[in-house]
């Protein structure tokens, strides 16, 4: 649909306005409803939101200590750039457009979306195009926004009881849930491959289709909204946090990738005569990506939460392991042809950034490809029970994490200072509001005996 076509599809509509929306730091989707007249204005000459979405936190709290923004610069307008392309149907808002934008000008800097832009283009300098997809776990409740703040986010009740991994059951029972995701999403080009439950009360895993990493990225960062959108609509809750109880696993994140020649579009990670089918650019590839991991964590595991889920023996890798088909490691090389032959990040939750994730991860990949890093060798059986070097380490908190990438000179030559200091910077700051929380497990501890 062209620009043209699209004002006049709006103009049509009832009510003739439009959405347009955008990705902020921690993945939230902000935006707006747009008139046919305004929405014909920002495509031709661009428009605006208040730069305060690139300086406030998941809770609106004005974030300290950015130099990009805030009270120092009375918070202007930072221009964006509407992306008509982008352009989907939302089945439960009677067919009206959704257009998604990115940030432009000076934003493009800090723009979780233009910064997996620069990582592609760096890509595509090396002659390479780069396929992605995500998978993500998400428990659903038999509960409402404000039932949850009631109950204080204790006693929830999941849409299911108990542990029913890949259940025909439970699908079925709730059948009309997963039928409308799926439809949904496929009318908004969110291609679901898989859907189905996981072990634990009420949680569900959905894969993604393939694509090219940046519409991979737009997709996995709309299913997220679109999931809870559904969700809410008939009463209930979805959430994405990485681990919202201690009885159970936490949520994952995973994301797949793989680097094509971008003249022959063949898959140049497979060569049958290297071991492993591995080709030296695959091989490199997870070098980087191994190496950079202890950097560069914070951009796939981004909130407080995140880090209560990396413990041994909960599918969630504790160090910068890899393997081949070895779900216990961080990475996981999974084999087959040209055509499929790809790496499988698996450090991330479901509270990731796609698009700040995939930067990191494809980042780290071309950064190893560029340097011919080697991976050690491929971890065997239980990772967990494998003695890994102190440089695989990974951080254990938000906060250690935040100074690894500060840094990293690597982060700051792929993803540019300004990015870097900027994000760093409100990771501190979400680690320092942790830190001001009184924990029930505190209180349990403290308030009687000591």
């Amino acid at each position: 649909m062209t620009p043209e076509e699209l004002v006049k599809r709006v103009r049509e509509g009832d009510p003739a306005c439009a959405k347009i929306g955008l990705f902020d730091i921690d993945g939230v989707m902000r935006g707006k409803y747009l008139s046919a007249g305004k929405l014909a204005s920002a495509i031709e000459s661009g428009a605006a939101f208040c730069d305060v979405v690139l300086g406030w936190d998941s809770g609106d709290q004005l974030v300290e200590g950015l130099s990009f923004t805030g009270w120092h610069t009375a918070y202007p307008d930072a221009e964006i750039r509407l992306l008509p392309e982008t352009m989907r149907e939302m089945p439960f808002e009677g067919g009206m457009p959704l257009i998604l934008a990115e940030f432009a000008g000076r934003a493009e800097a800090v723009c979780p979306r233009n910064l997996l832009k620069r990582v592609l283009a760096r890509a595509a300098d090396a002659g390479f195009t780069v396929k992605a997809a995500a998978e993500f776990e998400f428990f659903v409740f038999e509960e409402t926004p404000q039932s949850v703040r009631d109950k204080g986010y204790r006693d929830l009740k999941p849409i299911t009881p108990g542990n029913f991994g890949y259940s025909m059951l439970r699908s079925g029972v709730h059948a009309d849930f997963y039928h409308e995701l799926w439809t949904t999403c496929d009318a908004m080009r969110i291609e679901i491959e898989g859907l189905h439950t996981e072990t634990g009360p009420g949680v569900l895993e959905a894969a993604i289709g393939v694509d090219e990493a940046l519409e991979a990225a737009d997709k996995a960062a709309l299913f997220k909204t679109v999931a809870k959108i559904l969700a809410q609509r008939r009463g209930w809750m979805a959430t994405f946090m990485a681990k919202w109880s201690r009885d159970w696993p936490g949520q994952s994140g995973h994301l797949h990738m793989s680097l094509l020649d971008a003249k022959s579009g063949e898959g140049v990670f497979f060569d049958k005569a290297k071991p492993l089918a591995m080709s030296d650019a695959m091989r490199w590839f997870v070098g980087g990506q191994q190496a950079l991991m202890p950097e560069l964590l914070a951009m796939i595991a981004p909130t407080v939460n995140s880090y209560t889920r990396m413990i041994p023996g909960y599918w969630a890798p504790t160090a910068a392991s890899w393997g081949y088909e070895n779900r216990t490691c961080a990475l996981r090389v999974i084999g087959g042809s040209e055509k499929s032959q790809r790496v499988e990040v698996r450090i991330g939750a479901a509270d990731l950034n796609p698009y700040i994730a995939l930067a990191a991860a494809i980042g780290s990949g071309l950064w190893g490809i560029e340097n011919r890093i080697e991976p050690d060798a491929p971890i065997e059986g239980n990772a967990y029970a494998v003695e890994m070097p102190p440089e695989r380490a990974l951080p254990a908190t938000l906060w250690d994490a935040a100074q690894r990438l500060k840094g990293s000179e690597a982060a700051r030559t792929l993803f540019g200072a300004e990015f870097v200091d900027h994000y760093a910077a409100t990771r501190e700051w979400e680690e320092r509001e942790a830190r001001k929380a009184i924990t029930d497990w505190q209180l349990a501890r403290y308030f009687e005996i000591i």
